[in-house]
C-alpha cells in the first residue's frame, strides 16, 4: 500500500489539476454554451425606453440621497469662519463645478462603475474580480473545478503582456497579496465610517433649518431632535427598505426638483454673474488670494462629492444604463443650480453662510421645503447604513470579519439584509458624534476624510482592474491613474490640515475596525493552514478497515469542516475519543468564492471517500459574497437530495469501467483519466467521476466484513440508496469542531497578542457555528481541540 505521505502528495498533484468538475458542464457542453449565449444576450439586452426612464427613476431613492443632501452643508464647511471676499465664493463655486464633473461624472459614471462584478459594484467587487484574474486570494482552498461555474467569467492574456507581467508581480510575494488585501479591508472600515458620518451631518444638518426660523433657540435643542431622528431610523432598521422603499424616489426626486428649482430662482432674483464661476480661471485666482485657508477649505469643497463611493457600492440594484441616465439628466444639473443659486444668495449676503441653504429658500416654501430636506437626510442616512450592512457581509464571506446574525428583510430581493448587532454599534457611534461635536463643521471634516480614503483605495484599485481584467495599454492606465491621484490627493492634503478638528474620528473608527477584521482574518488564515497541514492521511483510513475500528452504530453523520480536500484533523480525534460512529459520514465544507453568485444547480459537488463500504463522502457547498445561506432544513435536504444523485450517477457510471481498482480520495487512477469523458445527457449534478469509486472485483481484505447494517459488504445486491434512506430515517446527527488556536511559546509578542487575546476575545463574543448553522441541540455534537500556530 502507498504509503500516507505519497498518498496526501498525490493527492494534492491531482486536486491541483482538477481532481472535481461539474458533470453537466462536461457532459453536457453544448447546453452551457447556449446558456452562456442567453445569458450574454440578457445582459446586453437593449432596455426600451420607458422601462430605462423608469428604472432611472427608481434609481435616485437609493442611489443618490447621499449625494444630494450635500447642499445642505457645504458651504458652511468651505466657509467656517464666515467669508472675506465675495469673490472666494466664486471660486469656491468654480471648484465644486469642477469636482462633481471630474470625480462623480467622469471617473465614476462612465469609467469606474463599468468595472462591476457582474453588475456588483464596491471596493469587495474589485477585489473578487481582481481574485478570478489573479492567485491573491489569502486563503489557499480555490479548486480549480471553482473556475469553470458559469459566473467565475475572466479574461486570458498573453504570456509576454504588461498584464501577465503584473499578475505574476503580484503573485510573486505573499507580502503583496497582504498588502493588496489591507488595501481593501481600508477601504471597507472607510464605508463603515462613512454609514457612521452620514447620517449625523445629513440629520444634524436637516434639523438646523428649525434654528433658522427661532434664532433665539438653543443649540442643544437642534441636536436632541437630531438624537430623536437617528434613534428612530436605526430603530426601524429591521423592517427592511422594502416597506418604505417606495417612498424613496419620489422623496429624493422632489427634492432635487426643489432645490434645483430654488437654485434657478436664486440666480435670477441675486446675483446671474455667479454663472462665470464656470471659468476655470476663478479657481487660480481663488488660491491664489486665499493662499493655505483656501487650501484648507478644499476639506469642505470635497463634501460635494461625498455619496459617490455609495454611487458604485449600490450599483447592483440597477443597471448601469440607467443610473447614467439618472445622473446626466437629474443629479447633475440639478446640484449646480442649487450651488450656484446658493453662491448668488451668499455673493449679497455674506453673513449668512452658516446657514446657507435655509437662508436662500423662498420664505413662502420654507416649511416644505424643510420637511422634504428631513426626508431626503434621512434618505441618504438609510442607504448608507444599507451599504453598510452589505459591505459586513461581503466581508463575513471572505472571512474578515467575525461571525454575525444576518437577517434578510426581503424576500423579493436578497441584497437587503439587517445586522442586528452592527445596527445598534453604529447607532451608538452615530449619536456620540452628534452629540459629542454638536456641529456641523467638524463633523464635516471627519466625512472629509473617510470619503476621500475610500477614492484613493477605490484609484488603486482601479489601476490593477485597467491592467488585469480590462488589458489597457499602461500609457492609459497611467493616464487614469496620475490624474484621479492628482485630483484627491490634493483633497487629502486639504484634509489633514484638519486632523485636529474632527478628522480624526474616521480614522479611529478605522483603526478599530480594521484590528478586528484583520486579526480575524489572521486567525481564520492560521487555523486553516493548521487544518490543512494536520489533515488525516488517505492510508491512515484505509488501514483501519470498513468499520473505521469502532462500532458503526445506524444513522448519518454530518462533520462540518473547513477543508475542501482531505479528511479533516477533527475526525481522528473524535474517533480516537470515541468508541463508536454512524454508519454514514459525510464531510461538509461550506466556502465562499469571490463571484457575486453561485448558481443553485452548479452548488454542490460530492464525492466518496475510500471505498463504498466506507459509506464515507464529501459534500462542498459553494456560495458567493452575495447568496443567502439557508444553513437549516432546506440546506439539509439540498445536501442529501445531491448525495442521492450522486450515489445513483455513480452506480449507472459503474458499467462503463471494468478496472479492478479504486481510487482513493483525490486520487485519479489511469484508467479513470482515460474513461473520465463517459457521457450522461442532461444530469443537473456536480460529480466526479475521477474521485468516484470504480467496481472493484474480489479482494480478500474485503469479503465477508460486516458493516453497521448488517449486511455483508461483498453482497453487491445491497441497493446503497435503500441503506442511505434507512440511516437518515434513524437520525442525522451534527458533528461541529469546536477549535481553539493559541501561539506557541516561541511566538513573538504581537503573534500572542493578536491570537491569545484580541483573536479569542472575538471569536468568544461572536456568534457560535452551532447559531450559524441553525442547528438544533438535540442533534448537535462539539468536538473541542487546541491548535497551536
Amino acid at each position: 500500500m502507498t504509503s500516507g505521505m505519497e498518498i496526501d502528495e498525490e493527492n494534492n498533484n491531482n486536486e491541483s489539476k482538477g481532481g472535481m468538475w461539474d458533470l453537466e458542464q462536461k457532459l453536457d457542453q453544448p447546453m452551457d454554451e447556449e446558456a452562456g449565449r442567453l445569458r450574454n444576450m440578457y445582459r446586453e439586452k437593449k432596455f426600451s425606453t420607458l422601462l430605462l426612464l423608469r428604472l432611472a427613476y427608481q434609481s435616485l431613492g437609493v442611489v443618490y440621497g447621499d449625494l444630494g443632501t450635500s447642499p445642505l452643508y457645504v458651504y458652511n464647511n468651505t466657509f467656517p469662519h464666515g467669508i472675506d471676499d465675495p469673490e472666494d465664493v466664486i471660486g469656491a463655486l468654480s471648484l465644486i463645478i469642477y469636482s462633481l464633473t471630474l470625480i462623480p461624472l467622469l471617473k465614476y459614471v462612465f469609467i469606474v462603475c463599468r468595472a462591476n462584478d457582474n453588475g456588483q459594484g464596491g471596493t469587495f467587487a474589485l477585489y473578487s474580480l481582481l481574485c478570478r484574474h489573479a492567485k491573491i486570494n489569502t486563503i489557499p482552498n480555490q479548486h480549480r473545478t471553482d473556475e469553470e461555474l458559469t459566473t467565475y467569467s475572466r479574461s486570458t492574456f498573453h504570456e509576454h503582456s504588461f498584464a501577465a507581467k503584473t499578475k505574476r508581480w503580484l503573485e510573486a510575494y505573499p507580502f503583496r497579496k497582504n498588502a493588496l488585501l489591507i488595501l481593501v479591508v481600508v477601504g471597507t472600515c472607510m464605508v463603515i465610517g462613512d454609514g457612521i458620518l452620514t447620517p449625523a451631518i445629513s440629520v444634524l444638518s436637516a434639523s438646523g433649518g428649525i434654528k433658522v426660523d427661532h434664532p433665539k433657540m438653543s443649540n442643544d435643542v437642534v441636536v436632541v431632535v437630531a438624537v430623536i431622528i437617528l434613534v428612530g431610523l436605526f430603530s426601524l432598521q429591521h423592517y427592511g427598505t422594502d416597506r418604505v422603499g417606495w417612498l424613496f424616489a419620489p422623496v429624493v426626486l422632489l427634492w432635487f426638483l426643489l432645490v434645483g428649482g430654488i437654485g434657478i430662482y436664486n440666480i435670477w432674483k441675486y446675483d446671474s454673474s455667479v454663472l462665470r464661476a464656470f471659468s476655470p480661471v476663478y479657481i487660480y485666482r481663488y488660491f491664489r488670494r486665499g493662499k493655505r485657508e483656501g487650501w484648507t477649505s478644499l476639506g469642505g469643497i470635497m463634501l460635494s462629492i461625498t455619496g459617490t463611493e455609495a454611487l458604485f457600492a449600490d450599483l447592483a440594484h440597477f443597471p448601469l444604463s440607467a443610473i447614467q441616465l439618472a445622473f446626466t439628466v437629474v443629479c447633475f444639473p440639478c446640484l449646480l443650480l442649487a450651488y450656484s443659486g446658493q453662491a448668488a444668495y451668499l455673493m449679497q449676503n455674506t453673513d449668512h453662510v452658516v446657514d446657507a441653504f435655509y437662508r436662500s429658500i423662498p420664505e413662502s416654501i420654507y416649511w416644505p421645503v424643510f420637511v422634504i430636506a428631513t426626508l431626503a437626510a434621512i434618505v441618504a442616512s438609510q442607504a448608507t447604513i444599507s451599504a453598510t450592512f452589505s459591505i459586513i457581509k461581503q466581508a463575513l464571506a471572505l472571512g474578515c470579519f467575525p461571525r454575525v446574525k444576518v437577517v434578510h428583510t426581503s424576500k423579493k430581493f436578497l441584497g437587503q439584509i439587517y445586522i442586528p448587532d452592527i445596527n445598534w454599534i453604529l447607532m451608538v457611534l452615530c449619536i456620540a458624534v452628534t452629540a459629542g461635536f454638536k456641529n456641523q463643521s467638524q463633523i464635516g471634516n471627519a466625512y472629509g476624510t473617510a470619503v476621500v480614503i475610500v477614492m484613493l483605495v477605490t484609484t488603486l484599485l482601479m489601476t490593477l482592474i485597467m491592467l488585469l481584467v480590462w488589458h489597457c495599454h499602461w500609457a492609459v492606465v497611467l493616464i487614469f491613474t496620475v490624474l484621479s491621484l492628482v485630483v484627491e490627493c490634493t483633497y487629502f492634503s486639504a484634509v489633514l490640515f484638519k486632523l485636529d478638528q474632527g478628522g480624526w474620528v474616521p480614522l479611529v473608527i478605522a483603526a478599530a475596525f480594521l484590528l478586528i477584521m484583520y486579526v480575524w482574518h489572521y486567525g481564520t488564515v492560521k487555523r486553516y493552514e493548521f487544518e490543512m497541514h494536520s489533515k488525516v492521511s488517505m492510508a491512515w483510513i484505509l488501514g483501519l478497515g470498513p468499520s473505521l475500528g469502532l462500532v458503526r452504530v445506524p444513522g448519518i453523520g454530518l462533520v462540518y469542516t473547513e477543508l475542501a480536500s482531505g479528511v479533516p484533523h477533527i475526525f481522528s480525534h473524535f474517533i480516537t475519543n470515541l468508541p463508536a460512529i454512524h454508519s454514514v459520514m459525510v464531510f461538509v465544507c461550506v466556502k465562499y468564492l469571490p463571484v457575486y453568485t453561485v448558481p443553485e444547480d452548479e452548488r454542490f459537488l460530492v464525492k466518496r471517500i475510500g471505498p463504498k463500504n466506507f459509506h464515507m463522502f464529501r459534500c462542498v457547498a459553494r456560495y458567493g459574497y452575495k447568496d443567502l445561506h439557508k444553513k437549516d432544513d432546506d440546506f439539509e435536504k439540498k445536501l442529501f437530495d445531491n448525495l442521492f444523485m450522486f450515489v445513483r450517477l455513480e452506480s449507472m457510471m459503474d458499467g462503463c469501467s471494468d478496472s479492478d481498482e479504486y481510487s482513493l480520495y483525490g486520487q485519479q487512477t489511469q484508467h479513470s483519466r482515460d474513461n473520465g469523458s463517459s457521457s450522461t445527457a442532461n444530469i443537473e449534478l456536480s460529480y466526479s467521476s475521477m474521485d468516484s469509486i470504480a467496481p472493484v472485483k474480489s479482494h480478500p481484505h474485503r469479503n465477508n466484513t460486516i458493516t453497521s447494517s448488517g449486511h455483508e459488504s461483498g453482497q453487491t445486491e445491497v441497493d446503497e440508496m435503500e441503506f442511505l434512506n434507512s440511516c437518515r430515517d434513524t437520525g442525522v446527527v451534527h458533528i461541529l469542531g469546536n477549535t481553539v488556536i493559541r501561539a506557541r511559546r516561541e511566538s513573538r509578542f504581537y503573534k500572542k497578542l493578536a491570537i491569545d487575546y484580541i483573536y479569542a476575545f472575538l471569536r468568544k463574543i461572536c456568534r457560535e457555528n452551532s447559531v450559524i448553522f441553525n442547528i438544533p441541540h438535540e442533534s448537535l455534537l462539539n468536538v473541542g481541540q487546541i491548535f497551536y500556530v
